[in-house]
């Protein structure tokens, strides 16, 4: 697929989680970062989000990218807003929004991790996680919301993201985030973890698309989502299984977020992303498939 058949202003990324995911260190730990970025330009994707394998300075990051043709899209935040005051949040994080401005990425797509059970939350079962009662969600909304106001004045957008296991990840709990916070607070659009909790992500976007700044397209086996329910699986057991996979080779219908994209008057970034293990799911070949697929669902 052509880059110029996509509609003006849509840039399809993809996220280096194929290649090597951010938790699990054994998935991919044997993949030079120079393999993922070789790949991603020559399939055709314009960028890609940041990864455990990045360089955090932003010219040497920078120059990395440049020498294969990509774009930073953006980066993860590990928040805890929750737990901090909106100032202890803002030095936690200068130095990944400094990465994410010197790197001419406008998005930072942040997770809240406050409230997460266990020392090692990932590896508990999937029905162990956050509940909105425990804080005075208001209050939170509005730390939410200034932190995302102080972003904004240095051109960049939070992209808030709802994840299975954290705070907000059931349709109710997107509905009160986004009926409680401010238009500065952007939402990241992702159809895996809404279809994996439960949510219908077209329902996401007929109510609050006009919240939305950042896109991820993952799908999801079904089989694999139900033993997981079944069994009490923890998110990481879920991955390594095979839960998530790319647009087009799970169970999620993309029809709605393909007329979004071409009828709203998104302008962002669409990002692949599917936690796999690269010895089971070979990077390159998945992440084509995802190009090809996403090229014919949103070309203009």
């Amino acid at each position: 697929m052509a880059k110029e058949n996509l509609l003006p202003g849509v840039h399809l990324g993809v996220s280096p989680l194929s290649w090597t995911n951010d938790v699990l260190i054994e998935l991919g730990g044997d993949i030079p970062l120079e393999t993922c970025l070789k790949d991603a330009a020559e399939i055709g994707y314009e960028g890609v989000e940041l990864g455990r394998k990045f360089p955090r300075d932003g010219q040497k990051l920078s120059s990395i990218l440049s020498d294969y043709g990509l774009r930073l899209v953006g980066g993860w935040h590990s928040g805890f807003l929750t737990e901090r005051s909106v100032e202890e949040e803002w030095k936690a994080a200068t130095d990944h929004i400094r990465l994410l401005k010197d790197c001419g990425s406008e998005v930072l797509v942040y997770g809240e991790c406050g409230l997460m059970t266990g020392a090692s939350p990932w590896d508990e079962p999937l029905s162990k996680r956050p509940d909105l009662k425990e804080i005075e969600f208001s209050a939170y909304a509005g730390k939410i919301g200034e932190f995302a106001t102080r972003l904004n004045e240095m051109g960049v957008t939070l992209a808030y993201h709802y994840h299975l296991k954290m705070l907000v990840e059931r349709a109710e709990e997107i509905d009160a985030f986004c009926e409680s916070t401010q238009e500065e607070v952007g939402l990241l659009l992702d159809t895996g973890h809404a279809y994996a909790a439960g949510a219908d992500y077209a329902e996401i976007l007929r109510k609050f698309g006009s919240r939305v700044v950042h896109i991820h397209l993952k799908d999801v086996r079904r089989d694999v989502l139900e033993r997981a329910r079944r069994n009490d699986w923890s998110f990481n057991s879920a991955v390594r299984e095979g839960m998530f996979t790319v647009p087009g080779d799970g169970d999620i219908d993309f029809t709605a977020i393909g007329e979004f994209i071409r009828t709203s008057g998104y302008r962002g970034w669409v990002v692949v992303e599917a936690e796999q293990d690269p010895a089971k799911a070979a990077p390159k070949l998945y992440a084509e498939k995802a190009y090809h697929f996403i090229g014919k669902l949103i070309a203009g």
